[in-house]
This record gives structure tokens, sequence and C-alpha cells, in this order.
């Protein structure tokens, strides 16, 4: 990540290449044999389709009560309001430098932060969303139902303006010529707040499912977490089972082609073959980013709606096969957010607790976190942290073979089981070994 909020310290500068306790090839190797084995095994062990309808273990009486009750709902409502206020006020009067929170509660909290807390604990952003609290109450003031809205959300958009916000975000993030200036930061805010205020109102709680780039990225990666619903009661089950219950709506291809390919762009934007090259075009380094990352994206997205296609199905639409298994890429999601960002949402996150509580540099301590302070830990142990690297990327991808020949055998004939996962398997060992290049391209 290019946005740095510490002079001292980059967003994953520390685990590259020349950590690894490997050569870079190896490793590559190494994980790209760990898929095709672990496929194997698939086949042979995994012959019908487990998670077509998953159920799951009830959780305990008491946590179900308090995660449904009213009391909890309020205030996680009231938290994701007053943490809202909060941003907005340091943001617009405090500090216009990187000392100033507003950077790490965008960069870091937000982006970083709620998906991981999302993983573990379910779908945060969806439960803290303050648009979603403002709307409803803006709505019930108005005497309509904060659920419906004023209108039917068209099912042709299905999560295309998701997927819309979520490139907003990384172009804001990787390319725009100032990242972390002030100006443009607020601006890309209130357009946020402008569109997801509206649509809320007009279209209710179904806008932000489908078109919140924020929630539907959090509830996305919840798909991950063990926690879910069923018939209104909370439930444990596997992750994978999890995973098998992501809506296939439009546009679920459009968001993890944005997610996986703007990840991959930014591991691979400040290598060295990268910046020979903007060195030597004959356009603008700022035109070869923006190519760059519209590239990434497409080629994320279109490679795996192209394997999708190419998969035998029993009466699916060749064009709607996409989206069966475009949450297969979710675990490689979710690995590269802990590979690529780790450092980054540690030292950075604990800066940004520290910053919080002297928003405006008057000496204050108001959350009693001034003191705290980040002592960069795997910046002295290098080699860990790119090991570490490597197991999250591998365990993603033998997690997303996982989920996709599940998919794979609900939905081809039984006699193509073995030869129709191949375009997908193709696909996965090349995310897998461009997926590893990149992250240790440097």
């Amino acid at each position: 990540m290019r946005t740095s909020l510490s002079p001292v310290i980059s967003a994953h500068g520390f685990g590259g290449q020349a950590d690894l306790p490997i050569p870079l090839g190896l490793a590559i190797s190494g994980s790209v044999a760990a898929l095709v084995l672990s496929f194997a095994v698939l086949l042979m062990a995994w012959r019908s389709p487990r998670y077509a309808s998953p159920a799951g273990r009830p959780a305990p009486r008491w946590l179900d009560r308090v995660a449904a009750s009213p009391a909890s709902m309020v205030v996680l409502r009231s938290a994701g309001v007053v943490g809202f206020v909060y941003t907005v006020v340091v943001a617009l009067w405090g500090k216009p430098d990187l000392t100033n929170p507003f950077f790490g509660i965008f960069f870091c909290w937000l982006w970083v932060g709620v998906p991981i807390a999302s993983f573990f604990f379910g779908p945060v952003w969806r439960a803290l969303n303050p648009m979603r609290t403002i709307t409803a109450g803006l709505t019930r003031l108005s005497g309509g139902d904060p659920r419906e809205g004023m209108f039917d959300y068209p099912e042709r958009l299905g999560y295309w303006p998701a997927a819309l916000g979520l490139f907003a975000f990384v172009w804001q993030e990787l390319v725009s010529s100032d990242p972390t200036d002030m100006g443009g930061l607020r601006l890309w805010c209130a357009v946020y707040i402008g569109v997801m205020l509206i649509g809320g109102l007009l279209f209710g709680h179904r806008w932000f499912a489908r078109a919140d780039p924020f929630e539907v990225y959090s509830t996305l990666v919840a798909h991950l977490s063990v926690w879910a619903r069923k018939d209104g009661r909370l439930v444990i089950r596997s992750p994978l089972a999890n995973l098998a219950t992501v809506p296939m709506h439009a546009g679920l291809v459009g968001v993890v082609g944005v997610l996986f390919g703007s990840t991959a762009f930014d591991s691979f934007k400040e290598s060295n073959p990268w910046v020979r090259m903007i060195q030597v075009a004959p356009i603008t380094g700022y035109t070869i980013d923006n190519l760059g990352l519209i590239l990434f994206c497409c080629a994320a997205g279109g490679l795996l709606a192209l394997a999708a296609m190419l998969t035998p199905s029993t009466g699916i639409p060749r064009p709607r096969l996409p989206r069966f298994f475009a949450h297969t890429v979710t675990p490689i999601i979710a690995a590269y957010i802990l590979a690529h960002y780790l450092t980054f949402t540690i030292d950075t996150g604990i800066q940004t607790l520290a910053r919080a509580s002297d928003p405006f540099g008057k000496g204050w301590n108001i959350l009693g976190t001034a003191g705290f302070n980040s002592n960069y830990w795997f910046s002295y142990h290098p080699t860990l942290l790119a090991s570490l690297k490597v197991v999250a990327v591998v365990i993603g991808h033998v997690t997303a073979a996982a989920a996709a020949h599940d998919r794979s055998l609900e939905v081809l004939p039984r006699r193509l089981h073995l030869v129709g996962q191949l375009p997908i398997l193709i696909v996965q060992v090349v995310f897998t070994a461009g997926g590893l290049y990149l992250l240790f391209s440097s």
C-alpha cells in the first residue's frame, strides 16, 4: 500500500522476496503443488456436494439472546454513529496532516480492520453502519419503513454499485496523485455519504446490502466466519458451509475482481519491473497506474468468469455461471488481506489509536491511549513475516479449491466431475503462482 501514516514505515515494507527462507521459485512451485495435490485428494474423498443446503449447530441460547437483543443492536448502532460523528469532526477540524487520526480511521480501521473483524465475528459493518442508522431515523420520522424504502431495488443492479464504490476507494488509495490530500478524502467521503443516504432512503436496507462498498466487503469476508443465522437462530457452522451461502447476485464477480485485482496491483506497483516500465514509457506514470489498476481488476474478474463459463453445467445458462463460482475467491482475498496488510494493520492501527486521543494536537488524552506506540516487531523478524505470508496464501488457495470443488459437484453433470473442474483449477493455479510472485516481487 502506498499510503503510509508515518515517515518511518510503509504499509507492507517488511518480509519481501529476500526474506523468504527458500527461493521464490521454490515457494511458488511448492504452493502450486499443494493446490494440485489438494484438488486430487478432493476428487477422491469428496464426491458429492456437502454445502448445497448448509445447516449448522445451534449456538448457545444465551449467546443467541444477547446477539439478537434490541439492547445489543442499540449499543452497536450507537457506537457506529459516535464513531461516525468523531470521524467527521476530526476530518473537518483536525490538523491537515498525517498526524490526524482520520487517515488511519479511513485507510486502516475501516478498509482493513473491519474485514478482519468480520472474519472473526461476522458482518461487523452491517451491525455498525451509521448510514443504516441515519436513514432508518429519517425514514421513521417521515412515517416510512426503513427496511423497504420508497422503491424496489432493481435486481439487475445487484452488487455493481458496491463494485464501483470499491473501485473508487482503491483508486483513491493507489492511483490518486495525492491519496493523503485532506481535501480529496473529504470529497470522497462526502460523495460516499450522500450516495448512501439517498440510496438508503429510496431503496431501504437492501441498498446497503448490495451497494455499500464497505458493507458488501465486510459481509463477504464474514462468510468465512463460523457465525450465521438460519431461520432466525444463531448457528455455528464451518466456514466452507457459510461461504456457500453467499448470495449469487449480479456484480459479485465485479466485487471479487476489484478486491483481488487491486491487491495484486498494489503488490506489484512498487516492484522494480513496474518502476522501470514507468521510467521508459512514452506516457505518464499516472496514466500507467490508472491503466494498470483497471487491467488487474478486469483480469482477476475476467479469468474467473471465463473459467466458470467453460465449466459444463446442468441447465444453468453460461452467462450466469460466474456468479456460482465467484464466492470461491473469498478465501484468497482474505489470505491476501493478512499477507499484504499485516504489518500495516498492526503498526498503523496502534498509531491511529494513540492519535485518536489527541485529534487536534492539543496534548489531550481523551481515550487514555496517547501513550500507545508500536514496537514494529515484524520489522525485526522479516523471515517470519515472509513465511506467514506464504502460509496464509497457501491456506487461502487450498480453501478456495475446496469451495470451488463443492460448487462444481453441485452444477456439473456426474460424468464430467473430473474434466469439468479443470478450467477452475487452471485459473486457481494462475492465481496462486501469480499472487505469490506479485506479493514478493520487490
